[in-house]
């Protein structure tokens, strides 16, 4: 079984090269978050003296408005930015797997309450009810963790109930139930494991989502707070400058956009890997 999904991983990467492109680059992004204490620049210490500095070989993306160089920003900013998204991702899909199994599984009045809250929390905008949260919460990276957490997982929940009440008719569900195994056992047993597929893709999906939201509400200056650094607060410091240094809106805007396709990407490799009877079609 195992060889059979490797042998599904490489017949994805052979035949969906943008996927390939993905994982590589976002190999390389997890290696520079990793190693960033390595590089030669303190990324908040500041250089009065060198303000915004045009590209060169000492700075290759120049530098910003208080001299500090804006590759290493950038970099310790895309940690920051991954952090988030990885941290809110298994927040969301924690919430949204319990949910989702527990009213699919039981169904009735469970299922009506939760599925309502559901509905509820899903029509109001998301950046209203995440920006009026924030308001509430000291800005920084553990609120912004828990505001994106705590209002993303709905659309999991509903992938999860969906499949939950399709597993929940098979006949080896059927026969745990009618033997009298508990509801908890037949849940972690039974239920999740043959949802995990869809959990997978969704997760990938999620860390996507919570890098955009995070890099949309930094942008708005509630979120990622100076001198920390994300994507999206580097994105907010770069609009007031753009007249004097446009390219401190490009690195991060570019690493925001194609770091969202990696993970999009991901998914579609991660679900050969768990589904060892599909492969993706040909693109």
């Amino acid at each position: 079984m195992k060889n059979r999904r490797i042998e599904n991983v490489k017949l994805e990467l052979r035949h969906n090269k943008s996927a390939l492109a993905a994982m590589i680059f976002l190999l390389i992004i997890l290696i520079l978050a990793v190693f960033a204490f390595l590089l030669p620049y303190n990324p908040d210490k500041t250089d009065v003296a060198n303000m915004f500095q045009s590209p060169s070989f000492a700075h290759p993306f120049g530098t910003d408005e208080l001299g500090r160089d804006y590759l290493t920003r950038t970099i310790y900013g895309g940690r920051v930015s991954l952090i988030v998204g990885v941290l809110a991702m298994v927040l969301s899909t924690i919430i949204g797997v319990a949910i989702g199994t527990m009213s699919g599984y039981f169904g009735g009045f469970l299922d009506n309450v939760l599925m309502r809250i559901v509905d509820i929390i899903s029509s109001i905008p998301w950046m209203i009810l995440v920006t009026v949260v924030s308001i509430f919460l000291r800005p920084g990276l553990q609120a912004i963790i828990l505001v994106i957490g705590l209002f993303s997982w709905m659309e999991i929940a509903r992938l999860v109930r969906a499949e939950t009440l399709s597993i929940k008719e098979r006949e080896y569900v059927l026969y745990s139930i009618s033997t009298g195994e508990r509801s908890r056992n037949i849940i972690f047993r039974h239920i999740i494991p043959s949802i995990f597929p869809t959990i997978i893709v969704a997760a990938t999906s999620s860390i996507a989502n919570a890098i955009m939201t995070e890099s949309s509400l930094s942008f708005l200056g509630i979120g990622i707070q100076q001198p920390m650094a994300s994507w999206g607060s580097l994105l907010q410091n770069a609009q007031a400058n753009l007249q004097n240094a446009p390219y401190m809106a490009i690195l991060p805007g570019l690493f925001i956009v194609i770091t969202i396709y990696s993970f999009n990407k991901l998914g579609d490799v991660l679900r050969a890997f768990v589904e060892p009877k599909t492969v993706t079609d040909k693109r």
